[in-house]
């Protein structure tokens, strides 16, 4: 071989390892990562998804509630919902018809940012309107297994969140309770779908660091061009029962009053909800 050669055959090698070291630098440059979306953009668009779609809306949801024996009862209730700002402040009123004993009762709340959410339960059997407690909000929802804080949501603002991993489908994130005594979680994991940034699974981890509970998505449909879940489901691992919602009549952008979500109307329910 030639001196030639020797110096040709180098400067080959050579090229390629420059042109394989410029196209890792492009495909892992901040540049070309700029299309994932950082943790704070993920945990904001999953709220602004799951409970901010339109400036207002309602539903009419169907529970169904099974314990250990199979056994199964059922809650039927309309679900009114309206934006002061997107993921800012936000209200709900949740008014039940059936079953005949909770015919009528009323659950309302005005969630905010910066303070614990303002919760009313009215019970007409009693005719009393009970205020819930920030303590409270982490209950059974009306004998189901759904808790008070799932109807209106979580405040982002009170875990500290991990991106744990990304897959072709999900980014899946661990949060941690910044106030851990106020929950009798230690962390839950959430399940992020990539396209619609819709939370489609979360598994809340106890104390004993045991899985627990499980929320889950088993139905989404497009409503209004919003990306919705039509159905759910709430386990509870420890005991064996489970509860599965069941979301029809959506409508988003119906020009609800503000009103309709003050103190007068637990015991009168506005004709929103006879529509």
């Amino acid at each position: 071989m030639t001196i030639n050669n020797c110096i040709g055959n180098t400067l080959m090698k050579s090229n390629r390892s420059i042109l394989y070291t410029l196209l890792c630098l492009l495909f892992l440059s901040p540049v070309a990562m700029a299309s994932e979306p950082d943790i704070d953009e993920i945990v904001n668009k999953a709220n602004l998804a799951a409970y901010y779609a339109g400036e207002d809306g309602r539903a009419e949801v169907t529970m169904t509630i099974t314990d250990n024996q199979k056994r199964k009862r059922l809650r039927q209730f309309i679900i009114l919902r309206k934006d002061k700002k997107d993921g800012g402040e936000q209200f709900f009123y949740v008014y039940f018809k059936k079953p005949s004993d909770v015919r009528k009762m009323v659950f309302m709340v005005h969630k905010h940012l910066d303070r614990d959410d303002d919760r009313w339960l009215y019970l007409p059997a009693l005719d009393l309107v009970k205020r819930i407690a920030a303590a409270d909000k982490r209950t059974s929802f009306v004998g189901s297994n759904y808790l008070y804080e799932d109807v209106s949501g979580r405040g982002i603002n009170e875990d500290t969140h991990e991106l744990v991993k990304t897959d072709d489908q999900y980014y899946v994130l661990k949060n941690v309770p910044k106030d851990p005594d106020s929950v009798e979680f230690s962390s839950y994991t959430v399940w992020i779908d990539k396209k619609t940034f819709l939370p489609m699974k979360t598994e809340y981890i106890d104390k004993n660091g045991q899985k627990y509970r499980i929320v889950e998505v088993l139905e989404t449909q497009q409503i209004d061009g919003h990306p919705t879940v039509t159905i759910s489901k709430a386990t509870d691992l420890a005991g064996g029962n489970a509860t599965t919602a069941v979301f029809q009549a959506i409508k988003y952008d119906i020009n609800l009053k503000g009103e309709i979500f003050s103190e007068r109307y637990l015991r009168r329910p506005p004709r929103e909800i006879r529509r």
